[in-house]
């Protein structure tokens, strides 16, 4: 049985005091369920954007929510960690289902989550043909999948950091083991794509943000799992992202890059924005090992093309050893290497 959340005394009446509240209440459950704007709130609820912002204000100086910025817009959701966002969660779960008011903010929730859906389904299709186009060149993305979740076995991943998040393919693969994850994307549009198919799978222990992974706006040492996936090959300096990487692991934690090897095809310098042609075992596992990790395994997927043309995808996994100097009799063992024939 879980233990309950322990609070003071004066530290629950504050959190009573903020959520106990109609309207803040109604806010809290709608944040729940996942990022929303003020102006998704004011759709919703019916009331001004003052009053709206005053009641988040409110809840924000309770550390009830979180509020990140991306662009012109605020994004709001309710805090995943700290006693005061369990016990409110906690607490929302005692709401009946079957409130007329509850009803009717789930409606409206859903109109707003369709209408997003929407936009973000515009922009795929407007780019569909380009990604159908890339994805035929290399291992069926099944197998990619199957790669990578036979990599990170079955272990409970307490934190998930996806650095460029792009349709949030990776945090739908991996929700059954995250307990909370964050997806990052210099691409609006694609945190568009990526919200809408979160809303779609019901995933709401995860959350997308506008951020550069060259610079990322988190403290050190708060993942245990970072995933890296088809997006260095963008980079003219990729060492920068995984050293980036590597600094928001915590001890022990695990970084998994998927992304193309070695190939010849100039066109995607051209056509589609690609920087690097691919990245051989050495020239990854160097910069992993520079930026302190140890290389564990690199998988190799080729495309299965009956001509044997097209594009191999690399899987590298490696780990943060500070937690593993104890038990380093392999320390300095090359990293062992698996592939399909």
């Amino acid at each position: 049985m879980r233990e309950p959340v322990r609070l003071g005394l004066d530290a629950l009446v504050d959190v009573l005091r903020a959520a106990g509240e109609p309207t803040r209440l109604r806010l809290l459950a709608l944040l729940a369920a996942g990022d929303l704007t003020v102006s998704d709130l004011t759709e919703i609820l019916g009331q001004s954007q003052p009053r709206i912002s005053r009641h988040l204000k409110l809840l924000g100086e309770a550390d009830l929510i979180d509020r990140y910025q991306e662009g012109a817009w605020a994004y709001f959701r309710l805090r995943q960690d700290g006693k005061a966002a369990i016990f409110v969660r906690n607490l929302l779960a005692h709401a009946s289902e079957n409130d007329a008011v509850v009803l009717r903010d789930n409606e409206r929730l859903a109109a707003v989550k369709h209408q997003r859906a929407e936009r973000a389904q515009a922009y795929f299709s407007r780019n569909a043909a380009e990604w159908d186009e890339l994805r035929r060149l290399h291992a069926a993305d099944d197998e990619v999948d199957a790669a990578v979740i036979r990599l990170l076995g079955s272990q409970p991943i307490d934190s998930l950091l996806d650095l460029g998040t792009g349709t949030g393919r990776i945090l739908e693969l991996l929700s059954g083991l995250y307990r909370r994850a964050i997806g990052v994307d210099a691409s609006r549009d694609m945190l568009s794509v990526a919200r809408a198919n979160l809303d779609k799978s019901g995933i709401t222990k995860a959350s997308v943000r506008h951020a550069d992974i060259l610079n990322l706006p988190f403290e050190a040492q708060d993942f245990d799992v970072v995933t890296i996936h088809q997006v260095l090959h963008f980079f003219d300096q990729p060492e920068i992202a995984i050293g980036e990487a590597a600094r928001m692991l915590r001890p022990g934690g695990r970084l998994v890059i998927i992304d193309l090897a070695p190939h010849g095809l100039e066109y995607l310098r051209d056509e589609h924005a690609h920087v690097r042609l691919g990245f051989s075992h050495q020239s990854m596992s160097d910069w992993l090992r520079k930026s302190g990790l140890d290389v564990e395994q690199i998988v190799d997927l080729h495309p299965g093309h009956e001509s044997g043309q097209g594009l191999t995808v690399t899987v590298w996994l490696a780990r943060d050893p500070r937690r593993l100097m104890a038990s380093a009799g392999s320390e300095g063992a090359e990293p062992t290497f698996a592939g399909r024939e």
